[in-house]
């Protein structure tokens, strides 16, 4: 198909105004500004309030975000760093779980002014792999690095629609690969990839889809336009808008949000987001984003752009705007990316944080092939933080944070509303770490060197005893499975 003409089907006008309320969609500029601005200087005891109903694991109302926005004594955000640390482990226990994105296309019809992969960029090197090809990547991130999630990624071209988007999925799960004791394979492979009509997002539920992730990128109107010429499918706002709202409907029952921070005020992304997750909530019946992302402009090859901007988020507006989304949507899973450098990772993290990539490269074929660290015209933007798997699970064994390879939730049927209802009422964490002791045993005896075996091994034996201690009940049946993958069976999960 011309590509002209495919980009003139894609945008289905009645999958857009469904959802729509008077014709409006669910962010009103105005009144965000007007919450932002009313509810400056807020009483000490008032935000005390809010995080007592965070801890409780209820949305917050716009007003109750907007007054820890404003929040500015540093003792009082101190408070909100513990109770965002606090809300982390009830809801999602002591642990953190890692993944690899896998880029498979970079040809893209679209021109966002902040991203290396935009169609008049021609420094970028444009390439889709092969389904062999895929699998390459897989072998690489499965069988050597030990991933047992990805997060597939391509741009919005007719090449890589959603049946190319179907047909790699395929390729990630069909690769195995024997390793030391077991074997590897990727147990759950999201995807992050352009709106897509309802048909479209029933054909990739069927086979076999993790969480569906869109960012908004922006919230704001204004800004959203200024940065998507008009002319391409990204600029319609409202597309983008509703495209977790089309992937429910679809039967696609974990979904992700997430803006790109940077392109406007920090204050209001943050805003967009709540508001986001509450209307996914109330038109379907309680269920919001499973996980939310926050990325901040990078620098990428011929992307002007990302110097000219006035919204950059510095290092301590970050911390605050990860603590107050933890509070905002605390059932949420929130997801730090590897754009971020070690030091920032170490400091965001405890205070919400519950996946993050790892071992990351984000160039088209850059697992399997032969390739130099931060190739800029192959990728997308520059990594902050490129350290190994094993590398980043050590460091995380050494503060005390296991690393969970689970995806046994969305196997037994643990999404959707469900897993709202165990997650808001902290039933989902006692699986979050019987799961996470029996996965990281299996990573650390499959892959792990021998220094992060050590370490990994502490916090086992911890997590071990915490679980006889608080779930007595269960505790035989965990270290008959323990027992049993030490014996080398692996996919045991609770």
């Amino acid at each position: 198909m011309d590509v002209q003409e495919w980009i003139k089907n894609v945008i289905k006008e009645d999958e857009i105004t469904r959802y729509m309320e008077n014709g409006n969609d669910f962010i009103n500029d105005a009144e965000i500004w007007a919450k932002i601005e009313g509810n400056k200087n807020p009483d000490p005891s008032k935000v005390r309030d809010i995080l007592d109903k965070s801890l409780a694991i209820e949305t917050l109302e716009p007003d109750e975000t907007a007054t820890l926005i404003n929040v500015q004594d540093e003792g009082l955000f101190e408070e909100i760093f513990d109770v965002a640390a606090k809300v982390k482990r009830k809801v999602y226990d002591n642990r953190i779980v890692t993944f690899a994105p896998l880029y498979c296309s970079n040809l893209c019809v679209n021109n966002c002014l902040y991203c290396a992969f935009r169609k008049e960029n021609r420094a970028q090197k444009r390439r889709k792999l092969t389904f062999e090809e895929i699998k390459k990547e897989t072998e690489v991130l499965a069988g050597k690095m030990g991933h047992k999630r990805v997060i597939v990624v391509v741009g919005e071209h007719p090449v890589s629609d959603a049946n190319y988007i179907a047909d790699a999925i395929r390729a990630v799960y069909s690769v195995k690969v024997k390793t030391k004791h077991g074997y590897g394979q990727i147990r759950r492979a999201n995807v992050n990839i352009p709106p897509m009509s309802i048909d479209d997002l029933k054909m990739l539920r069927e086979i076999g889809i993790g969480t569906f992730q869109v960012f908004q990128e922006t919230y704001s109107h204004e800004a959203y336009q200024r940065v998507h010429p008009p002319g391409t499918i990204k600029s319609n706002y409202r597309w983008r808008l509703y495209a977790l709202h089309r992937a429910i409907e679809a039967g696609i029952d974990d979904v992700a949000s997430g803006a790109l921070f940077g392109l406007y005020d920090w204050r209001f992304e943050v805003m967009g987001l709540l508001y986001h997750a509450r209307d996914l909530e109330r038109q379907f019946g309680g269920l919001g984003p499973h996980t939310i992302s926050f990325p901040r402009l990078e620098p990428a090859v011929e992307t002007p752009f990302i110097h000219e901007t006035n919204y950059k988020v510095s290092d301590r507006d970050f911390k605050r705007l990860v603590a107050i989304l933890r509070l905002s949507v605390p059932y949420t899973g929130m997801i730090l990316t590897a754009r971020e450098r070690e030091a920032i990772r170490r400091e965001v993290i405890p205070v919400g944080c519950t996946q993050t990539d790892a071992s990351t490269r984000i160039g088209i074929g850059a697992y399997s092939e032969r390739y130099s660290e931060q190739e800029a015209e192959k990728q997308q933007f520059v990594l902050g933080d490129t350290r190994s798997l094993d590398e980043v699970i050590r460091e995380f064994a050494e503060g005390g944070t296991i690393t969970s390879f689970c995806t046994a939730g969305y196997r037994c049927g643990r999404t959707g509303t469900r897993i709202m209802d165990l997650l808001k009422c902290g039933k989902e964490a006692h699986f979050c770490k019987l799961n996470a002791v029996l996965t990281f045993r299996e990573w650390l005896d499959d892959f792990a060197s021998e220094e992060t075996k050590k370490v990994g091994e502490k916090v086992i034996g911890k997590e071990l005893q915490e679980i006889e201690e608080k779930m007595p009940a269960v505790y035989p049946k965990v270290k008959e499975y323990y027992k049993r993958i030490e014996n080398g069976e692996r996919d045991i999960y609770f």
